[in-house]
């Protein structure tokens, strides 16, 4: 159905209205159709679950056949990579590590590409360089493909509950029918511009997050060493100019919230790890465009200190326990 869509945009040019009535008739038309997802990792997983729980059916791989299990169980159908998934379904949903991932997923031996049909729309949710998205849309356009990019702010929680944000980068009129899909895993989905903005914004906000938790972290830690309760430092925190997402949502010390990593031995959540590859995406973009950023420079070599010291699979709000042993040195 998107196929055909997008054909029938091409064929009546500009002639914006009848585009328009095209659009909406066979979007509802094609609205339940099958929806491929590859990869079923701490993100992804809640967000296929979701897609499934607004009626759409899911066909989905990944690398890991355990991570396929409870999906399958909700009545999704797995097949053993992402060239069969794109054989079977026309809009495509990625949620993957890192670039290198992304290159294979669409580009390698058994990849999207190989057996994508034209027309189809393939959304990249993993958050990676925005120059390996442009060359991704590139690729896929050579094949009569759709790219877009479409990033995510908000942790498993909000992956969870489908309350996640999309930062869209892609073709102006290919958002409506993204924003479609999207708007089942996210309570926010905002277009960025072309290919590679949505990327850009999220490098951006996760490197405000990281400098963001370790001032938090450091804050938190002072004001425990002046004999401060650190429930009631968080409180007046979040009643004053200090307040931030880290602080009132997120709190990295053990015991201040409930439901967080830091109330679980900071398991799960969003890993040291991934945080000190997005800070390696910003460094890498801000050096490329002659961009100063001297918190964000400091905040990827804290993360990649704990990556070398045991945090690495830990959540990143794991700063706080960070610093606090390297006082103890």
């Amino acid at each position: 159905m998107a196929a055909l869509l997008r054909g029938s945009r091409c064929l009546v040019g500009k002639c914006h209205n009848h585009v328009s009535a095209v659009q909406v008739s066979i979007r509802s038309m094609a609205s339940k159709t099958q929806v491929g997802f590859i990869g079923l990792g701490n993100m992804g997983n809640p967000m296929a679950k979701n897609l499934i729980k607004h009626g759409y059916p899911v066909i989905a791989s990944d690398v890991f056949p355990e991570s396929c299990k409870e999906l399958q169980e909700l009545g999704a159908q797995i097949l053993d990579n992402p060239a069969d998934v794109a054989d079977n379904a026309d809009r495509i949903i990625t949620m993957l590590p890192s670039s290198p991932n992304v290159v294979d997923v669409y580009t390698g031996a058994n990849g999207i590409l190989k057996k994508v049909k034209k027309g189809s729309l393939l959304i990249d949710s993993s958050t990676i360089d925005p120059a390996v998205s442009k060359e991704m849309a590139v690729a896929a356009e050579k094949v009569g493909a759709v790219f877009m990019d479409a990033p995510v702010s908000g942790g498993v929680g909000a992956a969870n509950s489908g309350n996640l944000t999309f930062m869209v980068g892609g073709p102006e009129e290919e958002f409506n029918a993204a924003k479609e899909l999207l708007t089942c895993m996210g309570a926010n989905v905002v277009y960025c511009g072309q290919v590679g903005t949505g990327q850009a914004a999220k490098i951006c906000n996760n490197m405000l997050l990281a400098i963001g938790m370790i001032g938090t972290a450091e804050t938190m830690n002072l004001g425990i060493r002046l004999g401060l309760d650190p429930k009631l430092l968080a409180k007046i925190l979040n009643m004053s100019s200090g307040r931030c997402w880290s602080s009132d949502t997120y709190n990295p010390v053990p015991g201040v919230m409930e439901g967080v990593p830091s109330a679980n031995n900071y398991q799960g959540g969003f890993g040291t790890t991934l945080m000190a590859k997005d800070l390696g995406l910003a460094q890498n973009t801000a050096t490329n465009t002659k961009t100063p950023v001297p918190l964000g420079s400091l905040a990827h070599q804290i993360y990649r200190m704990m990556c070398a010291r045991g945090y690495a699979s830990k959540d990143f709000s794991s700063v706080f326990q960070f610093l606090r042993e390297e006082e103890g040195q």
